[in-house]
């Protein structure tokens, strides 16, 4: 995470809320010590113990290998981001940046049964399949059986435990509300810009702090 703690968000459901709008994220994990990286979707889950992130991969993926054992990983969703050009500040001697929003998912990973594959496939594709509407949702049951079953082989379902959960929202917060405009009037209509525009408010709220 970045270590100005302007730029830092805990509160959960902001964090939620960004990895549902975004729940492909890059893993990263050292199993052995050697560090690997895979990619996924993910479902969120509320269980009794906590918040937990369930993923599948390729059986033939490096940390695939790995589940057996189990193994501790991060999970970053990464945001929109952009270049910030000092020329769009109204204060002098400023230095280019980059404006960001991301977040990280901390915790041990483990394998799912069969079972827990196929629920988090049939979550998967209703929780994107959502997002198309108003289209029919897909289903499996569209498929043949044998067809999914042969599918199955071939991916592992994991989940990750969050024991972390943070987010990195630099929107140029540390920057006078001037220079804050003028990066907002400079960004024109890219998606991080009306993140910033939030900062703008006259209460400076803590939605817009983030």
């Amino acid at each position: 995470m970045h270590p100005a703690a302007a730029f830092r968000v805990e509160d959960e459901a902001r964090l939620l809320a960004e990895l549902a709008a975004r729940p492909f994220v890059t893993l990263a994990a050292a199993p052995q010590g050697r560090l690997r990286v895979a990619h996924a979707p993910v479902v969120v889950r509320r269980l009794a113990t906590g918040l937990a992130l369930d993923f599948h991969v390729s059986a033939g993926n490096a940390l695939a290998a790995e589940l057996a054992q189990g193994f501790r990983a991060v999970a970053v969703s990464l945001g929109p981001d952009a270049y910030i050009s000092p020329d769009w500040y109204v204060s002098a001697d400023q230095v280019p940046s980059w404006n960001y929003v991301t977040v990280e998912a901390e915790g041990p990973v483990s394998a799912l049964d069969e079972a827990g594959l196929v629920t988090l496939l049939d979550d998967l594709s209703a929780q994107e399949e959502a997002r198309l509407a108003p289209k029919p949702p897909w289903t499996r049951g569209k498929m043949r059986p044998e067809t999914f079953t042969r599918m199955l082989r071939g991916i592992v379902g994991a989940r990750l435990v969050v024991e972390r959960l943070e987010g990195t929202f630099k929107l140029s917060q540390n920057k006078a509300e001037a220079d804050v405009a003028g990066a907002v009037a400079g960004l024109g209509d890219h998606p991080l810009a009306g993140r910033m525009q939030d900062l703008l408010s006259p209460e400076r709220s803590e939605r817009g702090r983030g």
